[in-house]
């Protein structure tokens, strides 16, 4: 051992060096496949395959890959076909090279039509030389097909992504795409034969056997398929192979309950039955020995072996459930730790920037009852939590394995998906993904989703935060809201006002109008951060209450001088039509139902003045064409007359133009010296 040790010390490599030597070592395999794959031919000498190699291989591979297919071919082929594929070796190559230099995006059917006129046209050119007849033509244009198609086989193994998925996770058609890729290298060490028995048939059997004793019924068939055609075309009345792998992979499955002597003497039993039918002679014989040597190998596979097979075929036992409760209670946990963490940034980030132009005299007492407050306002924010995960009354965890699975073939692997359903019976559908994932904005993954989960969904939302990316998908409500707002600045360009519209992805639709004190900067300020601290809570699932507390609390601490801001907010059940008016220091709002007028008048005080500040609440529930205005205080403040009139006669007007009518009314009725800041948002219920 002594020994040993100090070998490895000596031969100790650095681990710059280390990574670059795996970096070559990668592309030099590259050029080692493809010289195999020039031995891979099929029945007639067709050997397209390290052609269609080389248009798969990327910038960084593709010089490798050419060499390697370059020498295969002069080493292995006859100097009529090793000029002929060396000639396709070199279109190809250009063609690959052309792609990179101008920066083409890399896309299956340019490789694939890459590979394949490069072999169609080396090989027509060919057989004008040497006048051939129509059927050699044929067989040029086959072996284009199969060029076009390994092309693709190849295209999907390579990238494929294995990252975070066992290998029975992975999307069936990266797997078929796997298998084939395999198959086709297999069958270019066909030719090392003793005596007849080829070592590469052994392997395939082999193959087949421990992807039925560790994997399933399932995949053992698709590589039974594989191995059997590829192995099939390589020799002369060798096709009979297909069947008798797949059969043969079939009835040994039958035995998995046993033991690896019961399922290799089932498959050995099942391939001489297809030897004595096929009447091939030596190769009948050669056939069930290879088999036999295939079911004594796995019979003496060590432990260690068949425990990293088991793991490699591992569907995911040791992974939680999709959709578990504690995965999902650990997803907004996490959402709701990095809302926080916003909200302190951007408590941090204003006061700095007050800081810079003013002089602060911190007083220690009430910043320590704020601080105080905010275990109250944190104790607030997970019993919302709770009460959310209350309202879930199952997790579908097929529909997220099938949904994980469909991501799969888009190349998104995520961390959790939750397809929750609530006690209403509507679903959601949660995906949390790396922040670098690409492709969740692609409007096929919610017609994907409707399949699997056969209900119709919104578009997904997608919200980002240091957790990850949560891409969200609501089961599409009753009803929709169509919306419109204006705003007027009394104050050079910053309005004191700052308007928020959210879907929180929960079937609710949330308005919220912040009016900061007085006029101009120190007003859009306050206004701006009321809004924005209280849009951002809302949309991590936090309720009004919670979140009311901490923009108040970020009021009273964001400076020395007085800062207040009024929080106006409604939200609307889009499946049920409920609608709920949150108000803090905010003025008075108005329900237009069935032609009646009626007025939504609430007392509260606005945050950032006092500790302990609370909304006033009122329901009501709104139906098809019910409209909601809402207001800032420098439009109520005009009068009330003129406001109601407008809106008991005006019926006809969008929701947009309305707030504009609104806005330009209250400016005709109010006077220049002493205007405020206005908003107006108008928000109509509509059925889908």
């Amino acid at each position: 051992m002594a020994i040993v040790k100090n070998i490895k010390n000596k031969i100790k490599i650095p681990k710059k060096n280390l990574k670059n030597i795996i970096l070559y070592s990668k592309r030099v395999l590259w050029g080692v496949i493809a010289f195999l794959l020039c031995f891979s031919s099929v029945v007639g000498g067709c050997c397209p395959f390290a052609v269609s190699l080389i248009a798969v291989s990327g910038k960084k591979n593709f010089l490798f890959a050419c060499v390697g297919a370059s020498l295969g071919y002069i080493v292995f082929c006859s100097s009529e076909n090793a000029i002929r594929y060396v000639s396709a070796v070199v279109i190809c190559t250009l063609g690959t090279a052309a792609l990179i230099f101008f920066k083409v995006r890399r896309e299956t059917y340019l490789s694939m039509l890459i590979s394949c006129l490069s072999v169609l046209s080396t090989g027509i050119v060919m057989n004008v030389k040497s006048g051939s007849t129509l059927g050699e033509y044929a067989i040029t244009l086959g072996e284009s097909i199969l060029a076009l198609g390994s092309t693709f086989f190849f295209y999907r193994a390579a990238n494929c992504s294995l990252k975070r998925l066992k290998l029975k996770a992975l999307p069936v058609t990266d797997l078929t795409c796997i298998f084939v890729a395999f198959s086709i290298l297999l069958s270019s060490i066909s030719f090392i034969e003793i005596k007849g028995v080829s070592i590469a048939r052994i392997l395939a059997c082999l193959l087949i056997l421990t992807t039925v004793r560790f994997g399933s019924q399932h995949f053992a068939l698709i590589v039974s398929l594989c191995l059997g055609f590829a192995l099939g075309i390589t020799k002369e009345n060798a096709l009979f192979l297909i069947g008798a792998y797949a059969f043969s992979s079939l009835l040994c499955s039958l035995f998995t309950s046993f033991s690896s002597l019961a399922i290799g003497l089932s498959f050995t039993l099942s391939m001489s039955f297809f030897a004595v039918a096929a009447k091939m002679g030596a190769f009948s014989l050669c056939t069930v020995l290879e088999s036999v040597l295939a079911s004594a190998i796995l019979c003496i596979l060590p432990e260690k072996l068949t425990l990293k097979l088991s793991e490699l075929w591992e569907s995911g036992a040791d992974i939680a459930p999709e959709g578990s409760l504690r995965q999902s209670l650990v997803v907004r946990l996490r959402f709701a730790s990095s809302a926080l963490a916003q909200v302190s940034e951007s408590v941090r980030d204003v006061r700095e920037k007050i800081n810079s132009f003013s002089t602060v005299d911190p007083n220690e007492s009430e910043i320590r009852m704020v601080a105080a407050d905010q275990f109250f306002s944190i104790s607030d924010m997970l019993g919302d939590l709770a009460f959310e995960f209350d309202e879930a009354e199952s997790f579908d965890f097929k529909a997220a394995g099938r949904i994980r699975r469909m991501l799969g073939e888009y190349d998104i692997f995520p961390e959790n998906i939750s397809a929750i359903i609530d006690k209403y019976d509507r679903m959601r559908i949660e995906i949390l993904a790396p922040n670098d994932t690409k492709g969740l904005d692609n409007m096929r993954l919610t017609n994907e989703i409707c399949k699997i989960c056969k209900r119709e969904f919104e578009r997904g939302k997608i919200n980002v935060s240091s957790a990850g990316t949560l891409l969200s998908f609501m089961e599409k409500p009753n009803f929709k809201m169509s919306f419109g707002f204006a705003q007027y600045c009394a104050e050079g360009n910053l309005c004191g006002d700052t308007i928020k519209t959210i879907n929180d992805s929960r079937g609710h639709m949330v308005f919220i109008i912040s009016d900061g004190m007085g006029k101009g900067s120190r007003a859009a300020l306050d206004g701006a951060m009321g809004a924005g601290l209280l849009s951002k809570l809302l949309s991590a699932g936090f309720g009004f209450d919670s979140s009311l507390k901490v923009v108040n609390s970020a009021l009273l601490v964001k400076s020395h001088e007085e800062s207040l801001a009024t929080l106006d907010c409604v939200r609307v059940d889009l499946f049920s039509g409920k609608c709920e008016f949150y108000k803090a220091g905010a003025p008075r709002s108005y329900i237009v139902k069935d032609d009646r007028l009626t007025k939504c008048e609430l007392t509260s005080m606005p945050a950032g003045i006092l500790r302990g500040v609370e909304f006033a609440k009122r329901t009501t529930v709104l139906n098809t064409d019910d409209e909601i205005i809402m207001m800032s205080d420098g439009v109520t403040d005009v009068g009330n007359e003129w406001l109601e009139k407008f809106l008991r006669l005006e019926t006809t007007l969008e929701p947009n133009e309305k707030a504009k009518a609104i806005l330009k009314i209250a400016l005709e009725n109010s006077d220049e010296k002493h205007r405020d800041d206005m908003s107006v948002i108008v928000a109509k219920m509509l059925e889908r």
